[in-house]
């Protein structure tokens, strides 16, 4: 066990590493700040000076190196377009994603589990073809025209939601939610929806399949023989052990619905860390967009970590490999 974890934190550390060059490298290339920052029509001697208080005059590696100091003691420097810690951007905008994100992975499993053992349980019904041609619709269309489409039916056309914005807030503590205030939680309908489609056909897909294996395994027929009601058959033993990979998928999923947050977050103004990165790219506000991956690739490793982990505790094999 001790062993299992030590590998795997040492994968972290060096996927880390990576993440960190690569955020880096990449964004020094996006665009030049400083044209950003200056006034318009600025002398070189002034742009020149805000390239000196910057760092940017110094040679690649110097940098480099002052950047990964900086990320190891917390520091994720300082905005070039807020003139704010980029940290506190950051965490400013995380209850809002946060909350977008947990709304949509509790509808994805809500509807995604339920329709799933559905279309496995009677997978030639209409309800169930059905179902899993909707699933294509899900999968195929892009997350932006799906935001669209809701943004033009449900606010433009019958006025029952809010197109953008988050609504009233209510603060606890060092926490702002919508979700105890009408409006927010109004607002929190369509994007969630439009973040949570493409989760749930895939949550959905996966039970059936699951489901349908399981079903034909050799214990649910010595089940069924045994004269097991039912529901203690499809409830207890398929859809257990059906849940299995839906678990690990799941997981992956809520660092990936964080991620790729941008484009639903930019189609309803959103104001969490996806709008905030988009706002970035066109500034360019390279600390904004390097401390943005930063974050995204901590957390896929650290959810891929807890995913292994859990793993040897439900198979007690793993643990000695």
């Amino acid at each position: 066990m001790i062993r299992l974890l030590s590998v795997r934190l040492l994968q972290a550390i060096l996927v880390m590493v990576a993440v960190t060059a690569i955020a880096f490298v990449m964004f020094r290339f996006v665009g030049d700040p400083v044209a950003s920052m200056v006034r318009e029509g600025a002398t070189q001697a002034e742009k020149d000076a805000v390239r000196v208080a910057l760092g940017l005059d110094k040679p690649v590696l110097a940098q480099f190196v002052k950047f990964v100091g900086q990320v190891l003691t917390g520091d994720l420097g300082t905005s070039y377009r807020y003139q704010q810690p980029v940290t506190t951007l950051l965490l400013s905008r995380l209850p809002a994603t946060l909350e977008l994100v947990i709304v949509a992975t509790v509808l994805a499993l809500s509807l995604g589990i339920p329709l799933g053992v559905l279309c496995a349980l009677k997978p030639h019904a209409f309800f169930s073809r059905l179902t899993q041609s909707a699933t294509l619709v899900g999968i195929s269309m892009p997350t932006f025209v799906t935001g669209l489409l809701l943004i033009l039916v449900f606010a433009v056309n019958l006025r029952w939601l809010p197109s953008s914005g988050r609504g009233d807030l209510v603060d606890i503590g060092f926490w702002q939610t919508g979700f105890l205030s009408l409006s927010g939680l109004k607002s929190l309908i369509l994007p969630s929806i439009t973040l949570a489609l493409f989760q749930l056909t895939l949550i959905m897909r996966l039970v059936r399949s699951e489901m349908i294996d399981v079903l034909s395994s050799d214990y649910i027929r010595f089940a069924f023989a045994r004269g097991l009601p039912r529901t203690y058959i499809y409830g207890r033993l398929a859809l257990r052990n059906a849940l299995m990979p839906v678990v690990t998928v799941t997981g992956l999923q809520i660092g990936q619905l964080i991620a790729f947050a941008i484009v639903t977050e930019t189609v309803f103004q959103w104001p969490g860390m996806g709008l905030l990165f988009t706002n970035a790219v066109g500034y360019p506000d390279v600390p904004v967009l390097a401390a943005y991956l930063l974050f995204v690739g901590f957390l896929f490793v650290m959810i891929n970590m807890i995913v292994d982990i859990l793993y040897t505790f439900i198979d007690p094999r793993l643990r000695t490999r």
